[in-house]
């Protein structure tokens, strides 16, 4: 009988040999037996199975299950499937409390536990299953670091609630705030929307940053062509089988990471965000993962490929339609399709089921009456829905989205605010007027710390009626789950000493962005000597995590990253 003293090695187990094989790896190879693993698992590629699995969130929440099809897939292909799982935090749940600047913070957090359990199980390849804003980024940052070959599957849209005959997100509760505020609507209604609008697992179903990072993933190629199928869609489970199956199949070609995410293939994943109305943290976050691959990618790139792309995508938050329409519609690969057709797609970039990008294009199929993905002859928008404007506001950058959003310029007084909280209080009561520029600073990835996101803020004002006549600007984060807001993000941030640092109120403050410009009315001088006499706040956090990151975070122009 062969045993594990005397058997060839499977010319896969590149990595778990080292662990598994040989007399000297008895004591491991008896942990794991008491796990349930046998001497013929042990002899065979493992393969790591990561979950982001959580129940503080619906994003997540089908993970578990998913996992079950991906381990089958996994064995059908001739591996040893190890499934092991890590944090995440809602940011849907967090928002507007202190408890959202953990989220930005998860991402790292994620990424580093992802890493530091592949590396020290030695597993031959990993496939890594996320789902909500922050572990979508984070899976693919820590597959960046491992570099063995890899995948990650999505675990798709949340499907819509409906409301009064309406299709309803989690955009439509908290705008109703808003309007409860306002007094447009009853508590009685609000609590009725709040019952119909998240009827499942899933992430949010708009274009928010779950699915912005899903699109831009498996435009980048490090997801399978075509999974963006809805959380509780039936074909689920064979998607999520058949990543099984691929990621066995990664590994015996050799495919890595680093052969996947190159510059053509981030212009790809840029062009889709633009293309589709995406999340501005999707800049945030592609530009971890560059740093994280090695790949030179800067903030003016994003408005460079926007401003040559057209906005294609009418989905929610400014447009009509969520994912599931999109995938009913023909999915990713009819973007792509649009894409390529444009001469806008790096056609021949890798992806991980062994095809190119572009033939991935080639192969989509329209759903015939669809209106989710516009022609190339009638888009929404002549330009994508991204815009970087630089100014003596924002020497490193400010994001802006403008999908959604008519107005291209906007002078007006600056309201300041020292927090959210500060913020939200006078939102609350009402007291923002039309043409206020709203200001919120110390809520950057090192002054927050975590950069929050305030979609409690923005949808309140869009709620009461006046998102489409005041501008908003952060060192932390707006949400692009709001409409007809024309807000962005600047850097440097106030605690590193930005010049957002020196707004006061009354100042006047203009975003015009059609010259790529956000300047303050005062002179280098002026701005210079009200940064020098800024004194930030004391920080929230003086040990643990929080301090931890505080201390280590990149600026966001740069990803917000710790590495």
């Amino acid at each position: 009988m062969t045993t594990p003293y005397d058997r060839p090695s499977d010319p896969s187990k590149r990595q778990s040999a080292a662990l598994t094989d040989g007399p000297d790896r008895a004591g491991a190879r008896s942990m794991l037996k008491a796990t349930g693993f046998t001497d013929e698992d042990l002899a065979k590629p493992i393969v790591g199975v990561g979950t982001t699995w959580i129940e503080t969130m619906p994003c997540n929440l089908n993970q578990r299950d998913l996992a079950v099809h991906v381990k089958r897939g996994v064995r059908d292909a001739g591996g040893t499937p190890m499934e092991f799982n890590t944090v995440a935090v809602s940011d849907g749940v967090s928002m507007g409390t202190s408890g959202m600047r953990a989220s930005l913070v998860s991402r790292e957090v994620i990424a580093d536990s992802i890493e530091l359990v592949c590396d020290a199980h030695m597993f031959d390849a990993v496939i890594a299953i996320s789902g909500c804003d922050k572990t979508i980024p984070a899976t693919v940052m820590a597959l960046c670091r491992l570099n063995i070959p890899s995948v990650m599957l999505y675990g798709g849209s949340i499907m819509p609630g409906h409301f009064h005959g309406e299709t309803v997100t989690i955009q439509e509760v908290f705008e109703a705030v808003g309007r409860y505020d306002a007094g447009t609507i009853t508590e009685e209604e609000l609590h009725e929307l709040e019952d119909a609008a998240s009827p499942g697992a899933g992430a949010c179903g708009g274009q928010f940053t779950a699915n912005t990072m899903a699109m831009a993933f498996e435009v980048l190629g490090i997801s399978p062509a075509g999974s963006m199928v809805p959380a509780t869609n039936p074909r689920k489970a064979e998607v999520s089988a058949e990543a099984g199956r691929l990621v066995m199949d990664v590994l015996r070609r050799g495919q890595r990471p680093s052969d996947i995410i190159t510059r053509d293939a981030l212009e790809n994943s840029i062009a889709s965000i633009a293309c589709s109305g995406g999340s501005t943290n999707g800049v945030l976050h592609l530009l971890a993962v560059a740093t994280e691959i090695g790949v030179e990618l800067s903030i003016d790139d994003f408005d460079r490929i926007s401003d040559r792309t057209p906005l294609l995508c009418d989905l929610k938050p400014g447009g009509q339609y969520v994912a599931p329409d999109l995938y009913e519609a023909g999915g990713v690969p009819l973007l792509l399709k649009r894409l390529k057709d444009a001469g806008l797609l790096h056609a021949d970039a890798q992806t991980v089921t062994g095809q190119t990008v572009g033939e991935v294009a080639d192969e989509a199929r329209e759903t015939e009456g669809q209106r989710v993905v516009r022609p190339l002859d009638d888009p929404i928008k002549p330009t994508g829905g991204l815009a970087i404007l630089r100014g003596n506001l924002a020497p490193e950058g400010c994001v802006v989205k403008v999908a959604g959003e008519e107005r291209r310029k906007h002078t007006g007084p600056a309201r300041v605010f020292g927090s959210e909280e500060e913020c939200f209080a006078v939102v609350e009561q009402q007291g923002i007027k039309p043409g206020d520029v709203v200001v919120i600073r110390n809520e950057g990835p090192s002054g927050g710390p975590g950069m929050r996101e305030m979609l409690q803020v923005t949808a309140a004002l869009v709620g009461e009626g006046i998102g489409d006549q005041v501008a908003l600007l952060t060192d932390g984060r707006f949400s692009g789950a709001t409409h007809g807001l024309m807000a962005g993000h600047v850097a440097p941030e106030a605690a590193r000493g930005g010049p957002i640092a020196a707004v006061q109120d009354g100042d006047q403050i203009t975003l015009d962005i059609d010259a790529r410009r956000l300047d303050v009315d005062l002179s280098d001088d002026e701005i210079a000597r009200r940064v020098e006499a800024y004194e930030p706040p004391e920080p929230h956090y003086k040990r643990g995590v929080m301090a931890k990151y505080a201390a280590a975070v990149s600026s966001a122009s740069e990803g917000a990253v710790t590495s």
